[in-house]
């Protein structure tokens, strides 16, 4: 993680807004009304998650470790907790294209009952009719997008994801943009394991 992130993350019941200290803000249509497609919500529901959203705000973020290529933070909001594993690509291609910063994270929401829900920025709004992949070795998983989000098209696939990821080296994520330029962003996974192992630890 560069040292120069100041993260600020919010995550409510499938919201999701970045800002960084040092960086320029995104669009406002970007931070507001930016939701899960709703199959993948619909699908998420059928697993135990709430389906009305948190009004709970987590406060700022901390940093509570840092494990290879990925952090481990924690935001708190009365007695409900956020924490996530995070990290920045290593590699974007196209190396000239102007966008936005990317990151994956893998969130957890004590006040609603989420746990290892893996989400991707991608820093621009992708095409609504391609199918984004997230890529680790020969073994890939259909994502679903929203403006620059991204989530596991297939909930119950998620799980696989992770598992993947936690015994890989490289995650691709494979995109292509409003534009029709197809990117792919390279992600080291070197770090997560103990990283989504101290996420438990704080929001068991």
């Amino acid at each position: 993680m560069s040292a120069v992130l100041a993260t600020c993350f919010l995550a409510a019941g499938g919201q999701i807004s970045f800002a960084q200290s040092n960086a320029r803000n995104k669009p406002a249509a970007e931070k507001t009304d930016t939701k899960k497609p709703a199959t993948t919500r619909e699908a998420r529901n059928a697993r135990g998650k709430p389906a009305a959203e948190t009004t709970a705000k987590p406060g700022k973020p901390a940093l509570v470790a840092s494990f290879g290529d990925w952090g481990a933070y924690v935001a708190s909001a009365g007695k409900a907790k956020t924490c996530y594993a995070l990290a920045e690509p290593k590699e974007r291609l196209p190396s000239g294209l102007k966008r936005d910063k990317a990151y994956v994270f893998v969130s957890t929401r004590t006040g609603e009952g989420v746990s290892n829900e893996l989400s991707v920025i991608m820093g621009f709004d992708v095409k609504g009719d391609s199918t984004p992949r997230g890529e680790i070795g020969p073994t890939g998983f259909d994502m679903v997008a929203q403006k620059d989000k991204l989530w596991v098209r297939n909930a119950a696939e998620e799980g696989h994801m992770l598992d993947a990821m936690r015994k890989g080296q490289r995650l691709q994520v494979k995109a292509t943009s409003l534009r029709g330029t197809a990117t792919t962003d390279n992600y080291s996974l070197a770090g997560l394991s103990q990283a989504l192992d101290r996420v438990r630890k704080e929001c068991q």
